[in-house]
């Protein structure tokens, strides 16, 4: 039987975990952005007044994958709207989906009526949802260059950590055990490490690991917050969203953050942006482009 304390604890991570179905205040405008992270170069893809969030870049690099309102909508770099994926059959789909490495297979977490989230693939061409995880909750986040494994983040009998799974189903395998929250796992484009944020130490930072979890790696170890390493296609470095102030194992939306640049070897880290008005639903799931040269997320205009 779990303790008052890890109650407490379940129940605070449970309500971290669940905000992405926090909604955005009304009149909020959310902005779609690219950044060369070479050069610096700026260019607005998309700015509405609606809630929009979580983009992908799409793997031959001609179009961004967003979520509102629980569908996921395709979006040119030009900001033309290329209409929604399959809107009769993804619907309550969260913050957290992306796409397979050869660009064919679609991951999506989402709530069924009377669940919390769970995984499911699909062709991207189109076909029916496969669902993987009939445990919940489960939040996905990555999967493997020969596209065999997912990984994602989910709570089992209390406490949240990182398992993985056969792309195609099976039995998950926990490949995290550490107390706290672990979370966004993401493999690298080589298949050596598994990316990921957790608080063990008291507060978030990121992490790398070996695909079986061994060998953690704590790669940040400042002031900030820091969520969601997305490594490179090159490998050599990952970006990363760090809120200003501790949240206390959330990522609440609508908080003053940065996007950075994470030397993955040297540890070192560069400002890819200035303070702006963002958190969840910014870059909660693989952004770069195919190339390495850009990364896309959202940023948030009050009403």
């Amino acid at each position: 039987m779990l303790s008052l304390k890890n109650l407490i604890t379940v129940f605070l991570l449970s309500f971290s975990i669940s905000l992405y179905a926090q909604q955005a205040p009304e009149g909020t405008t959310s902005e779609l952005v690219i950044l060369n992270v070479k050069t610096g170069e700026r260019k607005t893809v998309l700015k509405e007044i609606r809630h929009f969030e979580a983009p992908n870049w799409s793997r031959d690099g001609k179009f961004l994958l967003i979520n509102s309102g629980g569908h996921l909508e395709r979006v040119d770099l030009d900001g033309n709207k290329l209409g929604q994926i399959q809107p009769d059959k993804i619907t309550r789909a969260n913050n957290d989906h992306g796409l397979s490495f050869d660009g064919k297979l679609l991951v999506i977490s989402k709530s069924d009526e009377g669940t919390s989230s769970r995984i499911y693939t699909m062709p991207l061409a189109g076909g029916e949802p496969k669902l993987i995880t009939p445990n919940y909750p489960s939040y996905w986040h990555g999967i493997s260059p020969d596209g065999k494994t997912l990984v994602y983040c989910a709570e089992r009998e209390g406490a949240w950590d990182i398992y993985a799974i056969p792309t195609a189903g099976g039995t998950e395998k926990r490949i995290t055990t550490a107390e706290g929250l672990d979370d966004g796992p993401e493999y690298s484009y080589d298949g050596k490490w598994i990316y990921f944020n957790s608080n063990r130490t008291g507060r978030m930072h990121a992490y790398r690991m070996k695909p079986d979890g061994s060998g953690a790696e704590q790669l940040t170890d400042d002031s900030m917050d820091n969520w969601f390493p997305h490594p490179s296609p090159d490998n050599k470095s990952a970006v990363i969203i760090s809120y200003l102030e501790d949240q206390k194992g959330s990522h609440p939306f609508g908080k003053d953050v940065k996007l950075r640049l994470l030397d993955v070897e040297t540890k070192e880290i560069k400002d890819l942006t200035p303070v702006f008005y963002g958190g969840q639903g910014t870059i909660n799931v693989h952004s770069w482009s195919p190339d390495g040269d850009w990364i896309s997320f959202v940023v948030y205009h009050k009403p």
